[in-house]
């Protein structure tokens, strides 16, 4: 899987902190695998990956610890298009492409698509959180 920069493992323990959330080591390292993967990656992905390192660590604890990380806002979930739930570790405003034959999700940025107006008449009782625009394609890899 593609990386992002890593933080060191005392600025997750803060998060946690912050958050309330005990910080075992198999969170740390859910946790540490997803903030600096560049994949989007599935439960299934991140188990497979740390399964190798924790023995005994199940598909169920990474699953209810990825939500978790959502339910309190560390993670967010990625729109899943008929694949797997894939997760977010990026919290800044941003959009996708994403690849309808491999599911492969690149993240983009765009003050356009940020500026998108909603028509009013469907926000009647709706409170609106966000935006984010996904952009269905085949990608280059796939095309070939």
């Amino acid at each position: 899987m593609p990386q992002r920069n890593s933080s060191r493992s005392s600025d997750y323990l803060q998060k946690f902190r912050n958050l309330g959330i005990k910080a075992t080591p198999q969170r740390l390292a859910i946790y540490k695998e997803i903030s600096t993967s560049l994949a989007h990656p599935s439960a299934d992905q991140i188990h497979r990956k740390l399964s190798k390192k924790f023995r005994g660590l199940s598909f169920d604890t990474v699953n209810r610890t990825l939500l978790t990380f959502v339910e309190v806002g560390l993670l967010q979930l990625v729109e899943g298009g008929g694949d797997v739930r894939r997760f977010e570790p990026q919290l800044e405003q941003h959009h996708h492409l994403r690849c309808i034959k491999c599911f492969r999700i690149i993240d983009f940025q765009s003050k356009d698509y940020d500026a998108i107006k909603v028509p009013s008449k469907y926000l009647h009782g709706f409170k609106l959180l966000g935006k984010k625009v996904v952009l269905e394609g085949i990608c280059q890899k796939c095309c070939k």
